[in-house]
């Protein structure tokens, strides 16, 4: 169920697309601008966003030499949606900061959500997108997430165990994470540059400073392109053909 709407509240989604991919092992090539069947993979995480109707304004985090392209690609495949550029940053959550800054721009109403995803996660549904805005109805931030199958050790130097950890208490978080987007910006905004650069996950400062911040389901299908594995897995599921 997501939130009940009025004319003047917005939904921003936050793409993150700043990353140059380095663990792809294809040099200063980022990742989300590979093809997949003749399109780039950011385009299929924007074509999610596009088509749930939840979602009012898109906002594109990007190095300024990629904008060119990725405002052509918009144009190509009709992301009417797509409201403007945020500059990536030196961190992530830097970036995510640049990207709040950009929709507080337009925000008239301190009702208004934001949904931080990244760009190369081109699995997530729409599904997904709604049940986090919805959660938003009762808690100020929402992070799906995946049990852990395996069991899990602690090593400090990764060659003995310090212990073994309860795996029913631990989960893997995913995105898209939401947030009420005022709140979640005034945090970002008044971090210290320090501090922002060792936050490791969109959630992370939320929890940190406070807000009510609820776990929901995550979707296994809805994994991260990181590796060559993971590029071969969303090839298989598009059910590409390679040579």
């Amino acid at each position: 169920m997501t939130k009940e709407r009025n004319d003047t509240m917005t939904n921003y989604a936050v793409i993150l697309s700043g990353g140059v991919g380095t663990r792809m092992k294809m040099g200063s090539f980022p990742k989300q601008y590979l093809e997949v069947k003749k399109k780039p993979i950011l385009i299929y995480t924007l074509e999610c966003f596009q088509e749930t109707p939840e979602i009012d304004r898109i906002v594109i985090v990007a190095a300024k030499e990629w904008q060119n392209q990725i405002q052509e690609w918009v144009k190509q495949y009709r992301i009417t949606k797509f409201d403007c550029f945020a500059s990536a940053g030196e961190s992530r959550q830097e970036s995510i900061r640049n990207g709040l800054e950009m929709c507080m721009m337009t925000s008239k109403n301190e009702k208004d959500q934001v949904i931080i995803h990244d760009g190369v996660r081109p699995m997530v549904t729409g599904e997904l997108i709604q049940s986090c805005l919805g959660a938003l109805l009762e808690h100020e931030g929402c992070m799906p997430v995946l049990p852990m199958n395996d069991t899990i050790y602690q090593s400090s130097d990764g060659k003995s165990i310090d212990q073994l950890l309860e795996r029913s208490t631990l989960y893997a978080g995913q995105a898209p994470e939401a947030f009420h987007l005022w709140k979640y910006a005034r945090i970002n905004r008044e971090t210290p540059e320090r501090e922002l650069a060792e936050v490791k996950g969109t959630s992370e400062i939320a929890y940190r400073c406070g807000m009510d911040v609820t776990l929901i389901p995550g979707d296994d299908r809805n994994f991260k392109i990181t590796t060559q594995s993971d590029l071969e897995r969303f090839r298989s599921l598009l059910g590409e053909e390679r040579e």
